[in-house]
């Protein structure tokens, strides 16, 4: 291994190895991830949009693809369902620890060096970040780069180490719990199942991605500040489900996804953070993987702009194009969260009325102003909407 590389990212997640891909265009890169596994453990729901494989022309490869999805079905306390349902496929359960392993093999057939089990810090000199100390099976080892990307997850210690306010409001994290099951029944599983409800998932919502006809993720994420863990909420609702309860454990996720809380600063000198380091993920669903890839493709390609022309200044256009675009519009989806966060189950039943599966894909993508006309006629509603407004 080189002693000097131009960038270094640490992380290889979907933000990590999307960064480093694109930085290899035009820089000698290394990436780092403290896993012995890329992929492991896994957190997330593995679902993924199709205007992700379209964005970055991911092979519809069956090692990583488990099922095409069709849509979704939203159910509501009182058993109202809202069918979002399309004549084409609309995205794919993935297999996450294999997808991960592809990105960053992307990454090295590009030219980055990949190297997995190394714990990395940041190596300073008079105040300034030089490069980063790497322990790799039980040797350290000083690598100097002239750009850290930290791509190090939510409780990124990188960011933080370089000086970044990286504090986190308890009520912009969700508790997540998963199994991985098997021997169940599925109803239409064609399509993810989402259950909303505050007695079912205070804040949050628990989730069906069927991997097989009779195989799925089913999980919970839940507000952080819940005093009962989300297992707790998981257990109970699979109890209630008979052809649930039936099912094999074959794998159990835990972890915290952040619903807001965007990193406000996200170049620091030479320095760049993506990805769930930077809470870029979606505030209503939770999804990260497309949005740290977008910040992934973004932060590389400035990385290696950066080192192609000696002038570290334009890694400050990451930040500033990030939250011109994507930043703009989890910020509209964050003020719908906060919004629906303060319904009841009677509200939301009432919107499982009103509302049809077009305007939650708008919701959800912030473009809420439509589907709001809908709610004048319920005077509560239109009340916490002139606060929200």
């Amino acid at each position: 291994m080189k002693d000097e590389y131009d960038v270094i990212v640490i992380g290889a997640g979907p933000a990590g190895s999307t960064a480093a891909k694109f930085a290899a265009e035009k820089a000698r890169v290394l990436v780092v991830d403290k896993h012995r596994e890329i992929g492991s453990p896994k957190r997330c729901g593995e679902g993924l949009g199709l205007r992700a494989f379209e964005e970055f022309k991911i092979p519809l490869d069956k090692r990583f693809i488990n099922r095409g999805i069709y849509g979704a079905v939203v159910y509501t306390s009182d058993g109202s369902e809202v069918e979002i349902k399309y004549d084409k496929i609309s995205g794919y359960v993935i297999e996450r620890k294999i997808f991960d392993k592809f990105l960053a093999t992307e990454a090295s057939r590009k030219g980055a060096k990949v190297l997995a089990d190394a714990e990395a810090s940041l190596l300073k000199e008079n105040g300034e970040i030089i490069g980063v100390k790497i322990k790799h099976r039980g040797e350290e080892k000083e690598i100097k780069a002239k750009v850290i990307i930290a791509a190090d997850g939510v409780d990124s210690q990188i960011a933080r180490h370089a000086g970044i306010d990286t504090t986190i409001n308890p009520d912009d994290v969700d508790s997540c719990f998963e199994y991985e099951m098997s021997g169940i029944e599925i109803e239409k599983p064609e399509m993810i199942h989402i259950f909303m409800g505050n007695k079912l998932a205070p804040r949050g919502y628990v989730w069906i991605f069927p991997k097989d006809d009779d195989r799925a993720n089913v999980g919970v994420g839940i507000s952080g500040r819940e005093k009962r863990t989300a297992k707790y909420y998981l257990d109970r609702f699979i109890k209630s489900k008979p052809e649930l309860e039936k099912g094999s454990i074959l794998e159990v996720n835990v972890g915290c996804v952040p619903v807001g809380g965007f990193l406000r600063e996200l170049v620091k000198d030479n320095l760049i953070v993506v990805g769930d380091a930077a809470r870029q993920v979606n505030p209503i669903h939770g999804g990260g993987i497309n949005e740290a890839m977008l910040a992934g493709k973004l932060a590389g390609i400035k990385a290696g702009e950066a080192i192609d022309s000696g002038n570290l200044n334009i890694l400050k256009e990451y930040e500033t194009k990030w939250w011109s675009s994507e930043g703009r519009k989890l910020e509209k989806i964050l003020r719908v969260r906060h919004f629906v966060e303060k319904l009841g189950d009677d509200d939301m039943n009432y919107l499982a009325k009103i509302w049809d599966g077009d305007d939650i894909v708008k919701i959800c993508g912030g473009e809420y102003s439509i589907a709001f006309k809908k709610i004048i006629k319920h005077p509560r509603l239109l009340k916490l909407l002139k606060n929200f407004a």
